[in-house]
């Protein structure tokens, strides 16, 4: 296999080419990244992968480099993801999330790659009530809710169209939140980590029992890989642990593996269009490819606090780099 991994300098991006590579030695893999605050090189150091800077909105060289490099697989991570700078800069999010993947969707038509498999999120189906529990399947209707939400949502109308107008052979996994190392410090694991070894603040937000299912990112990475090898051309699949937590459950964790205070909370306001709870179906992924999550998520988490507090020099240049803050909305 010859696959062109977008996104591939960030958080699952890397972390995805670090398990291809590794999983399958003979395939040649090339990350294809604009590296925007939250991707850096460091995050491929050592691996045996190729590396194109460039724009997933730069349709000429995302055609060339497929020509150059004889892509069949394109796997789009490519994506800005936080919600909260979402709320401040959405058009940055439409740009990257929509337009981006319809010029990569181009880009693969035209140069006749074997499949296009594009990573979506939870987020696209709108919330769940907290005293619900109902998941959300891959028939579900789609009811974004925020900036970010309706950018992904977007994007997987356009790879859906691509594959109906064109023919364009895809796939499509829509995850819920990932954790684990190389994650860039504003999200929330990564924050509540860097922050609590530094005896900072643990920013909550107001509506503190907010829930998300959380994932590893080697178990999404595993689950990626069982739908290019098994998956269905065509069909999405839902990829989720089943775990559901809070915030303040995330803090708590992360403060008793550290040793920290419980003093370290501090509730904040609420961001705009704050989603209650996200669960997946994940039926489909582990009934048709015989796929589960691994990872417990004790286990996860713990591994999680562990990495960052021994990669201090991972994280600390790019804390400052972040470019928002959480509160933002409320001056």
């Amino acid at each position: 296999m010859r696959m062109l991994v977008t996104g591939g300098a960030g958080f699952i991006g890397s972390n995805f080419v670090r398990y291809w590579t590794a999983q399958h030695p003979g395939d040649r893999v090339v990350a294809y990244d604009v590296l925007t605050y939250a991707g850096t090189r460091r995050n491929l150091a050592g691996l045996d992968a190729g590396f194109v800077h460039g724009d997933v909105c730069d349709l000429d060289l995302a055609t060339e480099t497929l020509g150059t490099e004889r892509i069949d697989t394109v796997v789009h991570f490519a994506a800005e993801s936080h919600n909260s700078l979402a709320v401040l800069d959405p058009a940055r999010f439409f740009r990257t999330n929509v337009l981006g993947t319809q010029t990569m969707l181009e880009a693969a038509r035209r140069h006749g790659v074997r499949r296009f498999h594009h990573i979506s999120t939870c987020e696209v189906y709108g919330d769940l009530a907290l005293d619900s529990d109902e998941q959300f399947s891959e028939e579900s209707p789609y009811r974004p809710r925020t900036p970010y939400n309706a950018s992904k949502a977007g994007a997987d109308h356009a790879v859906r169209a691509y594959a109906e107008t064109y023919g364009l052979p895809v796939t499509i996994t829509n995850c819920s939140n990932n954790y684990g190392p190389y994650q860039f410090p504003e999200k929330v694991v990564p924050l509540f980590t860097t922050r609590a070894l530094d005896d900072q603040p643990l920013p909550l937000y107001a509506s503190t029992e907010n829930r998300r299912e959380w994932l590893h990112v080697l178990d999404h990475c595993r689950a990626i890989e069982a739908v290019l090898e098994r998956g269905r051309e065509g069909e999405t699949y839902h990829v989720g642990s089943g775990v559901e937590a809070t915030i303040e459950q995330i803090a708590d964790a992360v403060l008793s593996r550290l040793d920290k205070p419980a003093s370290l909370k501090e509730i904040v306001p609420d961001r705009p269009g704050h989603d209650r709870r996200y669960l997946l179906d994940t039926t489909k992924i582990r009934s048709e490819l015989a796929w589960q999550p691994r990872v417990t998520f004790e286990e996860g988490i713990a591994e999680t606090v562990d990495w960052y507090a021994a990669h201090r020099a991972w994280w600390e240049p790019l804390r400052g780099r972040a470019p928002v803050v959480e509160t933002a909305w409320t001056q």
